[in-house]
């Protein structure tokens, strides 16, 4: 009995919920949102206690993906990872390597949302 509860112990460790930042970029200093903070774009692999993974990108003025407007991704493109991220003052644009592209307006991640 005792050897079953440390298996599932040690697997319960081993596999605990977690996130891997896979992919970042941060908008460049020249450009300056109205309200006035940096912005982060990080691609977030997560990992579940089942063994389940999902890919969520979040876009917000904190680095580290805590924080911000998030997306949920496909896994057929996040796998692939994210070829480029064009920041401009209407938005940020992320082009996956399959060539797929998405477009976030600036009003969805400015202000702290």
């Amino acid at each position: 009995m005792a050897g079953v509860l440390l298996t599932v112990v040690v697997m319960t460790v081993l596999w605990w919920p977690r996130t891997e930042v896979t992919y970042s970029s941060s908008a460049p200093s020249s450009l300056v949102y109205d309200d006035q903070s940096p912005h982060f774009l990080e691609l977030v692999h997560r990992y579940t206690l089942s063994g389940d993974h999902s890919y969520r990108m979040v876009i917000g003025r904190s680095p580290g993906a805590s924080y911000g407007h998030w997306l949920d991704v496909d896994a057929a493109l996040a796998t692939k990872g994210i070829e480029s991220t064009t920041w401009t003052e209407s938005g940020v644009r992320v082009r996956f390597r399959t060539g797929h592209e998405t477009f976030v307006p600036a009003r969805f991640f400015l202000f702290g949302r």
